[in-house]
């Protein structure tokens, strides 16, 4: 057998898409399977992996047992703010890398490459001394600054590589009908590249609404408490609620997976574009 032939085989390749599918849903769908469980049907052996009575308990409790809802839209908020500012600022700094004339403009990406690679933990006592100098802990704005750094790097790597590959006698020839520099990138550059910007955002959005260190170290007030924290909170001293736990969680999905679903074919254009222009 031509071993070349086996690795390029159709077969090898569904075989490899299924495991990845796989594992990509599995942790999700035993969740959702927990989510409709008792207790007491959650440790009994042998294990049962269709729950015996479906039941929708575990929700009702997921949303009286702690403000979920408030945590719901504590993280939208934050998470909605901290993307359109990632990709305002991004946009900015991606077209100034990509077509202003700027020295030494790999090392500029070599070293917004190196800044997302610090760990957060070694930026999160700056960051909380810097939110306490200034008032704004237990705020909104305390958690969507610090998202919108976090998120620069990969959104300004992201666009930069779509801004390249648009022509630039597009934004000549709109300069030349009156527009200034800045409303060519809006107007001409930014809704070509909409595959990229929807592929940053989409980024930035779900970094922002999982994030959990920053939100449980700057955020303490219930009334702006985010939903990654708020999970956390359904577990006892001595008690651990999966089911109840498990219905948060898939509460906590849903609202990202509709923004997928929603926008996949521009984030699978923008990954698969972004990865050959690169």
């Amino acid at each position: 057998m031509n071993p070349t032939g086996f690795w390029t085989s159709p077969m090898l390749r569904w075989v490899a898409a299924a495991m990845v599918v796989f594992n990509g849903f599995f942790p999700a769908v035993w969740i959702l399977f927990t989510s409709l469980k008792t207790e007491a049907e959650l440790v009994q052996k042998p294990i049962t992996w269709w729950p015996a009575n479906p039941m929708l308990d575990n929700y009702v409790r997921a949303f009286t047992d702690q403000p979920l809802l408030t945590y719901l839209k504590n993280s939208l908020l934050v998470a909605t703010g901290a993307t359109v500012l990632s990709l305002l600022v991004a946009a900015c700094a991606a077209y100034a890398i990509a077509r202003l004339n700027l020295k030494r403009r790999e090392l500029i990406l070599t070293c917004i490459v190196a800044s997302s690679m610090f760990p957060l933990v070694t930026l999160l006592v700056p960051i909380f001394e810097t939110m306490r100098a200034l008032g704004w802990l237990n705020t909104y704005i305390a958690l969507i600054l610090p998202y919108v750094v976090l998120n620069l790097p990969v959104c300004t790597l992201v666009l930069v590589s779509f801004f390249q590959s648009i022509p630039r006698d597009l934004e000549n020839a709109a300069m030349i009908d009156g527009c200034t520099r800045l409303q060519a990138l809006w107007l001409v550059v930014v809704p070509l590249a909409a595959p990229g910007v929807f592929t940053a955002g989409i980024l930035a959005f779900v970094n922002a609404w999982d994030e959990f260190l920053l939100a449980l170290s700057l955020n303490s007030s219930p009334a702006v408490r985010t939903l990654p924290v708020g999970i956390a909170l359904y577990q006892g001293e001595f008690t651990f609620p999966w089911p109840i736990i498990s219905a948060a969680l898939i509460v906590a999905i849903v609202p990202v997976a509709i923004l997928i679903a929603l926008f996949q074919e521009r984030v699978v254009g923008g990954l698969t574009q972004g990865g050959l222009k690169g």
